[in-house]
């Protein structure tokens, strides 16, 4: 007999429906023809998998920070060099 596979985005969705409480784990096996132990292994996996979610977001909105200040920088190193280009365009300008 073969084992049946499940995609990630089935398991999820059974997940989900159990923890919001639109469903029992009960009427999802059922519906499903799923056993409990697959289930509650899917939970297991959801809730230690969930943690890593908001983990991924810190580094990601460092690397935006530092680049952002980088940018920054560089337009008033750049704002900087411009007002000084005025004043000596203006110094050898005079009549």
């Amino acid at each position: 007999m073969k084992r049946r596979r499940f995609s990630p985005d089935f398991k999820l969705q059974c997940v989900l429906d159990v923890l919001s409480g639109r469903k029992t784990p009960v009427q999802l096996c059922r519906q499903h023809s799923l056993s409990e132990t697959s289930l509650s292994r899917w939970k297991q996996q959801f809730s230690q998998a969930a943690p890593k979610i908001f983990e991924q977001a810190s580094p990601v909105a460092s690397a935006e920070s530092a680049r952002i200040a980088e940018l920054e920088r560089l337009v008033g190193r750049l704002t900087l060099e411009l007002e000084a280009s005025k004043k000596v365009s203006e110094y050898f300008h005079c009549p």
